[in-house]
């Protein structure tokens, strides 16, 4: 057998030597390299940033380039003289590495300060790298504090950590804080690329993208799950073999989905979840997957927004041409219901169910555009008509409980003054009416539709929803016969007099059908008219704004239609009674008491009694 060689993982073997090839810093490689130049040096280096971004790397090759005897005009380690050689054969005096992770103790830092009083022997400056320094305890911060203010001239300290937030403010004060950034998805793309090609393993774009992702920005995680998909796939990186491998949910699969929701399958949107719930991947993941993808569609609506997509551009094709056939109300509703399916995952109980009930609430999306967007007399829409027709009929039941079974019932909005008919006086808004009996217009008999009343079942009968096509004909009539008297004067003058003529009137009403409470409210305390059509008011307490409030509407459609204003509107003013009576306390009742016979707290110190406060 031939010998086997030791195998070296591609996160160290093609670990950056130098600035130029450190992959997605170069705000901070470019500025290193310029202090560099015009030998601007600080003391002390602070490298925070995720995991896998190149915060050491960076440190070893600002400590190499700084003692470099050789530097090249772009501020470059040269890499063949004594002092880079040492470095790279880790044999330095200059550079010293330290983890602070297992040296985090006032002795470790005791002894570095030690080291750091002895002056280089070769070279001009001695660097010290601490990695994970957020890992040193608080004592041994304090000590460190004095040595990183005013260090020799000849030492520069480079620390590195992930959790800048857990460094004492004193020592990020004594630092130039650099912050690494995660690494893009296209640069990290094409420096596996470059890899693959010197190691002779074929692949593809989207391979290799996908690969990226599943990284989040750290490019050690992403040589990791490089190798490992080398050696699975026999040195042949496909799409296929990075699904596999690491266990990704493939795009496809979004966009299957998407096309039966669109369809309105729901049977094939099920079987879909099955299958992905079968190769063993969490609901949660499903959901979180279908939300970004609903995402990507909505940017990929925009040719401007396209490029945030950060996929091969395979992927980007097939992203645009689905987004085209998917309308931006579709997705903002499919993102809400996905969002929510989401917050209520961990918290349900059956949470297969969850998600099955959010796939088919996504089915029905597509049918409920589409009604909502059917026009009913070219203004309204079913939905919203029906809406305003239930409310009535709501409305008009809680407020005349003594209706009769067997009379019809007339539907109408609140807020706005009732049809003419045969009476010369309008009569409040929720109260029943006779039929619809005015004469149509001479001149345009054929024009109006037939007024279809409900029948006299439908309040009492099976269903509390009317035939859409009657409530779309009657409304319309009533629009019409509105239209004259609303766009006339709706706002006629009146007196004091008049508003509590019709104000006893009403609360009289409220009286027969056995409101007492709010009977006894509105006559309690006069009301008063104030500017703008305002009537106040005077109550005593929260109670009785409660039970105003309940009853608020149909006062103000009754006062409303009567004085032919629909700017009247109730206020309420809440004043103390400075006369009420108070209850009184034990230690009240008893102080009164020893005033009128003082032997009575002799008494009580005698025989040692004490009040029930």
């Amino acid at each position: 057998m031939p010998a086997m060689d030791n195998f070296i993982v591609s996160a160290r073997k093609y670990r950056p030597a130098t600035f130029q090839t450190v992959v997605g810093q170069q705000h901070i490689t470019n500025t290193l390299k310029n202090a560099i130049k015009n030998n601007q040096l600080a003391q002390a280096f602070l490298f925070c940033g995720p995991r896998g971004v190149g915060k050491t790397t960076c440190a070893r090759i600002l400590a190499k380039t700084i003692n470099c005897e050789n530097l090249s005009p772009q501020a470059e380690a040269c890499g063949v003289c004594h002092s880079c050689q040492s470095f790279q054969n880790g044999n330095s005096f200059n550079i010293h590495e330290l983890d602070a992770a297992s040296n985090n103790s006032v002795d470790d830092i005791r002894s570095l300060i030690e080291q750091v009083r002895i002056p280089p022997q070769a070279g001009k400056y001695k660097i010290y790298i601490i990695d994970e320094v957020h890992m040193l305890s608080q004592a041994a911060f304090n000590a460190f504090l004095k040595t990183l203010e005013e260090p020799p001239n000849y030492a520069i300290f480079i620390l590195a950590t992930t959790e800048k937030h857990k460094i004492l403010p004193t020592i990020l004060s004594r630092c130039q804080i650099f912050d690494f950034n995660r690494i893009k998805v296209e640069d990290m793309a094409g420096h596996l690329a470059d890899i693959a090609g010197k190691e002779s393993v074929s692949f593809d774009s989207d391979g290799l993208h996908l690969i990226a992702q599943k990284a989040d920005g750290g490019l050690r995680d992403a040589l990791s799950m490089f190798d490992q998909i080398v050696s699975f796939s026999n040195k042949n990186v496909t799409y296929r073999s990075v699904i596999d491998n690491l266990n990704i949910l493939d795009y496809d699969y979004y966009f299957r989905l998407t096309d039966s929701l669109l369809a309105e399958e729901v049977a094939e949107a099920l079987v879909i979840f099955d299958e992905i719930l079968s190769h063993g991947f969490d609901g949660n993941h499903f959901i979180t997957g279908l939300a970004s993808h609903f995402r990507n569609l909505l940017v990929g609506k925009d040719p401007v927004t396209l490029k945030l997509l950060e996929v091969s551009e395979g992927i980007r094709q097939r992203y645009q041409q689905q987004s085209q056939e998917t309308s931006t109300s579709f997705l903002i509703s499919a993102l809400n219901i996905a969002n929510q399916c989401d917050l209520n995952y961990r918290t349900s109980k059956n949470q297969r169910l969850q998600v099955e009930l959010a796939l088919i609430k996504l089915c029905h999306i597509q049918s409920a555009l589409n009604l909502s967007q059917m026009p009913v007399n070219g203004s309204s829409s079913p939905e919203g008509l029906l809406k305003k027709k239930t409310d009535a009929v709501t409305a008009g039941a809680h407020s005349s409980k003594q209706t009769p079974a067997t009379q019809p019932v007339t539907y109408q909005e609140p807020a706005k003054p009732a049809p003419a008919v045969a009476e010369p006086q309008p009569v409040p808004v929720q109260k029943e009416e006779p039929p619809v009996t005015a004469k149509e217009p001479a001149s345009s008999p054929a024009e109006k539709p037939k007024v279809s009343m409900p029948k006299p079942g439908l309040m009492t009968g099976t269903s509390l929803i009317p035939n859409l096509n009657d409530l779309s004909a009657s409304y319309s009539k009533k629009e019409e016969e509105k239209v004259d008297y609303v766009s006339g004067d709706s706002r006629q003058d009146f007196n004091a007099e008049t508003m509590l003529k019709l104000w006893n009137q009403y609360a009289q009403k409220i009286k027969q059908d056995g409101k007492i409470n709010i009977f006894t409210l509105m006559t309690a305390n006069a009301p008063t008219l104030l500017p703008d059509y305002q009537i106040e008011l005077i109550i005593e307490n929260k109670i009785q704004e409660n039970q105003l409030s309940n009853e608020k509407i149909d006062l103000l459609n009754f006062l409303r239609v009567e004085l032919q204003n629909f700017s009247v509107d109730i206020v309420t003013k809440q004043i103390e009674l400075t006369n009420k009576k108070r209850l009184y306390t034990s230690a009240e009742k008893y102080q009164h008491m020893v005033e009128k016979n003082p032997s009575l707290e002799e008494f009580r110190r005698r025989f040692n009694l004490d009040l029930d406060y």
